[in-house]
């Protein structure tokens, strides 16, 4: 996807890495029993080891250990047999060992792929550099009181899953489609639900640029912590911007860490860009190198689910749809779930697809739910796809009837019977009403037979309108032709 920045010397490459915080889905937090659960009161679920007290030994979560596992097999990546948990030290207040527990050059994960489906059809390879798991810090809460902070600790120690890609995105929307295609991929997986509104998926993305046609990579900035899609699309435009700016004034980029603030839409300098030997990294003492055997992988494999790339791909042969439309429907394990069991039970995947992506989609957008929460469930609207078919209603018919399901949640099938919506087929009944509106309409009738062919229209919206809207448009033109031709 190209995206060129414009500047007075020349033209400008965006290069972008991403570092993506997944929270992993777990009961329990990376290296104590204490809950992960969100939502608890300030410093409810904080156990001895996550606050740091003197004597208090970490011990590995295997669940957490299972997960970054089936998070590896998910991204094509490979999977290191064995990995360290280093001490990654630096002095903040929500930390409060001083350190964090992460992995430095021996991650339990290696090189993996994202693929992206671009605009025009075409797929482009992300790389990932690693994933490797770490224990997140507590939070530090700054508007509760004018001169003090606070500390919930509710957060310390909650396992993540730090996955870095390499520098191959060239824009903002590659990014954004980057962000929403690993967030499809962590919620397929189950490993993480990806919601970054609760933290529980965070974005620090790494910036630089270079004038077109460079191939050397300059100084970078990191802006931390962006907790949106659009967000991180908005601080990557400005931020690449500011670059241009200072580089083609002769000023130079320094390595810094960088906030963006949506308010003003954009970034400022947070602290300067820590080196790894900055850290201090070295393995942490009291936890044991992390080994495991093929037999361990091979059992996790075994159980992965149908991801987003096999299922697209999957929809377009079985159900022949186009790579847009596949790529709509499995963006979501739900949608995708949905959209198939419609697509099966109706007998027509190409009308499924028509009827759920624009107007069962338009609905739940509307109301701001997900398909979970839809109002319609999957059998209903397959009932009311087979209506259609069976020239039981028409078209039209559909969509009222659809509006009534939508605020009712009834079945289509008891809306058809108990309101007489359903399409008139027999030909007495059409014929009568033919026959009365010709009679009442001569000269309608003669304008038909002098050539004005257009008047059709008005005869079959005539007859619509004496049947109720109930009968059946084809048959409706049908006995309309037969009766007008002298």
């Amino acid at each position: 996807m190209s995206y060129i920045i414009k500047g007075e010397t020349g033209d400008w490459e965006v290069v972008i890495g991403l570092e993506v915080h997944a929270q992993v889905i777990s009961k329990a937090k990376l290296f104590s029993g204490a809950s992960a659960d969100f939502g608890a009161a300030p410093n409810a679920q904080v156990s001895l080891v996550d606050a740091g007290m003197p004597g208090m030994l970490p011990v590995i979560n295997a669940h957490c250990v299972a997960q970054a596992v089936r998070t590896g097999l998910g991204l094509k990546a490979k999977i290191n047999h064995r990995s360290v948990f280093a001490r990654k030290n630096y002095f903040y207040a929500d930390m409060p060992q001083g350190y964090q527990i992460s992995q430095y050059d021996q991650p339990i994960v290696g090189e993996g792929t994202i693929i992206l489906d671009m605009p025009d059809g075409s797929t482009r390879a992300i790389g990932v550099e690693r994933l490797h798991l770490e224990q997140d810090a507590g939070k530090l809460i700054h508007d509760r009181h004018p001169r003090e902070s606070f500390v919930d600790l509710n957060r310390s120690g909650v396992a993540l899953m730090e996955i870095v890609s390499k520098p191959d995105l060239r824009s903002p929307e590659e990014a954004g489609q980057y962000l929403r295609k690993l967030r499809s991929i962590l919620r397929y997986l189950g490993t993480c639900d990806g919601n970054m509104e609760e933290g529980s998926m965070r974005c620090d993305a790494n910036v630089s640029v270079r004038p077109v046609g460079a191939t050397e990579l300059r100084t970078r900035c990191e802006i931390k912590n962006v907790n949106s899609v659009r967000f991180v699309m908005q601080a990557i435009e400005h931020e690449a911007a500011r670059h241009v700016d200072v580089w083609e004034s002769g000023g130079k980029i320094d390595q810094e860490t960088r906030l963006y603030d949506s308010n003003k839409n954009e970034t400022r300098s947070m602290r300067s860009k820590e080196m790894a030997h900055d850290y201090r990294y070295f393995p942490d003492p009291d936890l044991q190198p992390l080994e495991f055997d093929d037999a361990f992988v091979a059992k996790i494999k075994a159980d992965l689910p149908e991801l987003p790339d096999d299922k697209k791909a999957r929809f377009a042969s079985e159900f022949g749809l186009s790579a847009y439309d596949a790529g709509v429907m499995v963006a979501e394990q739900a949608n995708a779930d949905y959209f198939e069991k419609v697509a099966k039970i109706s007998g027509d995947a190409k009308l499924a697809n028509n009827w759920v992506a624009n107007n069962l989609f338009a609905v739940l957008n509307a109301k701001g739910v997900g398909v979970a929460e839809s109002p319609i469930s999957a059998d209903q609207l397959a009932k009311l796809l087979v209506l259609i078919k069976d020239d039981a209603i028409s078209g039209r018919q559909a969509k009222d009837v659809f509006e009534i399901m939508v605020a009712t949640s009834q079945d289509p099938d008891k809306i058809v019977e108990e309101r007489g919506m359903k399409q008139i087929t027999d030909t007495g009944a059409i014929d009568a009403a033919i026959d009365q509106i010709m009679a009442a309409n001569a000269d309608k009738v003669e304008q038909y037979r002098a050539g004005k062919v257009q008047v059709m229209s008005w005869f079959v919206g005539q007859v619509m309108k004496a049947t109720q809207g109930q009968a059946k448009p084809a048959v409706c033109q049908e006995l309309l032709k037969k009766k007008l031709t002298p």
